[in-house]
C-alpha cells in the first residue's frame, strides 16, 4: 500500500512533538521544559481555536439554512446572523481604530456576560424541574437524591423570597456538596480522561494510531 508524503510528514510532526512533550514531564532541563510548554500552548490554541471555528460556522450555515427555507423562528435567525457579522467586523477592525478593543471588550462584558448568566440560571431551574419530573417517571432513592442535591444547592445559591441568604446552607451544605462529593465525582471522571488520554497519547507516538491521516 503507497503512503503519501503528507502522511508520512503528519506521523513525523506528531511522533516528535509527543516525544518532547513526554521528555519535557521526565526531565527538568530548563530547554525541554520551554520546549513542551510551547508546543502544549500550541496545541491548546489551535485545538481550541478550531473548535470554535467550527462551533461558529456551524451555527452561522444552520441559521442561513433555515432564514433560506423561511422555517419557524427565521426573524430571531437573521438577527443572529446579522449580529454575528457585525461581531465579526469589530472584532477585524477593532486593533486599528482608537480604543477600539475597549469597546469590543466592554461589548463583550455588556451583551455576552448576562446572556450567559441567564443561561445558567435557567440552567439550574430546569435542572430542578427536571429532577421533579424524573421523579414521577421513576421514583428511587437516586432520583430523590438527585432532586434533594439539586435543591439544595439552589437554595444555597439563590437568596430566599422575604428571609434573605441562609447561612447554615450557602457556608456549610453548598460548599460541602459543590466542594466535597462533587469535588470527588469529577476528580474520578478528570483521572478516566487522563487515563484514556495517556492512552491515545502513546498509540499516537508510536504511530499505532493515525488519526491525522493514513490507516492502521
Amino acid at each position: 500500500m503507497k503512503i503519501r508524503p503528507g502522511v508520512i510528514f503528519s506521523v513525523a510532526i506528531a511522533i516528535t512533538s509527543g516525544f518532547f512533550v513526554l521528555l519535557g514531564y521526565f526531565f527538568t532541563s530548563p530547554l525541554l521544559l520551554n520546549i513542551r510548554m510551547e508546543l502544549v500552548n500550541w496545541a491548546i490554541i489551535l485545538a481550541a481555536g478550531f473548535a470554535v471555528l467550527v462551533g461558529i460556522a456551524n451555527l452561522f450555515l444552520v441559521h442561513i439554512k433555515k432564514v433560506r427555507t423561511k422555517q419557524k423562528g427565521a426573524a430571531y435567525s437573521v438577527i443572529l446572523v446579522g449580529f454575528m457579522l457585525v461581531t465579526f467586523a469589530l472584532g477585524l477592525v477593532a486593533p486599528y481604530i482608537n480604543n477600539g478593543q475597549e469597546y469590543f471588550n466592554n461589548m463583550f462584558r455588556v451583551v455576552q456576560l448576562p446572556v450567559e448568566k441567564s443561561l445558567m440560571a435557567l440552567l439550574a431551574v430546569t435542572l430542578t424541574y427536571a429532577s421533579i419530573r424524573l421523579l414521577r417517571v421513576r421514583l428511587n432513592l437516586f432520583s430523590a437524591i438527585f432532586l434533594i442535591t439539586a435543591l439544595l444547592i439552589l437554595l444555597g445559591t439563590a437568596p430566599l423570597p422575604l428571609l434573605g441568604d441562609t447561612p447554615f446552607l450557602s457556608v456549610y451544605v453548598r460548599p460541602y456538596i459543590a466542594q466535597v462529593l462533587a469535588g470527588a465525582g469529577a476528580r474520578g471522571i478528570l483521572i478516566g480522561v487522563a487515563l484514556g488520554t495517556l492512552t491515545t497519547g502513546l498509540r499516537v507516538l508510536f504511530g499505532a494510531d493515525r488519526p491525522y491521516g493514513g490507516h492502521k
